[in-house]
């Protein structure tokens, strides 16, 4: 069984578009959180994970629209988190807030959560990554920090797919993985996009322009 596996999408339509173009026939689809948040189509972001019917957890930028909580006025965070709730619809809302913190997939062969089992909110890096972090699951599928990584241990795999729509690694291209449940193998993937349509999307909506620019460098 193949698996598509994405994360931190950040309402980053063409670097969605780019990583659905680029992944191949998957059976499946998971998303480890963050759907919404900085930048300017969180409405099409959530209609590509709702139409799709895509397990998804709730990260931090989706908890923060559902509940008017989470990040300073003026930060670009908080900029994003109000464009978000001014621009999404009443369904597009509720399906946010139904968003567990956990879920299972595949007859509970792999766990999904934002940043770590214990706590959703915990950055929790690829050196971090530890078979203790592992419960009766073959694979635990994380996101948040938005860096791109995985381990295969023992007792089963510990991964992070990278961030679709806001890479932190040093590289601009938008970030998904490859989960082979019958090999228990994972392929990281990378694919490029017009992130300089995202910054000129970004000043027309009168967000923080720095959301846009930083993506030019994968920060």
């Amino acid at each position: 069984m193949l698996v598509g596996v994405i994360s931190d999408i950040h309402a980053n339509k063409p670097a969605l578009d780019a990583v659905f173009e680029d992944m191949p026939d998957v059976d499946a689809l998971v998303c480890a959180g963050d759907v919404v948040g900085y930048n300017p189509w969180p409405a099409e972001a959530v209609d590509a994970m709702r139409d799709r019917d895509v397990p998804t957890v709730m990260g931090n930028h989706d908890r923060a629209v559902v509940t008017d909580t989470g990040f300073s006025f003026n930060s670009m965070a908080g900029a994003g988190v109000r464009y978000a709730s001014d621009q999404l619809r009443d369904a597009q809302l509720e399906w946010l807030r139904g968003l567990p913190t956990e879920r299972t997939a595949f007859a509970g062969r792999v766990k999904i959560v934002h940043g770590h089992p214990d706590d959703p909110d915990r950055y929790t890096y690829p050196g971090l990554f530890a078979p203790e972090m592992l419960d009766d699951e073959d694979v635990l599928v994380m996101g948040h920090t938005h860096v791109q990584g995985h381990e295969v241990f023992d007792e089963g795999i510990v991964m992070n797919p990278g961030s679709v729509g806001q890479p932190r690694d040093g590289d601009p291209d938008a970030a998904y993985a490859l989960l082979d449940l019958d090999a228990m193998t994972v392929e990281e993937r990378r694919v490029a996009y017009d992130v300089e349509a995202v910054v000129e999307a970004v000043r027309a909506a009168g967000l923080p322009e720095e959301i846009g620019t930083r993506l030019r460098k994968g920060r």
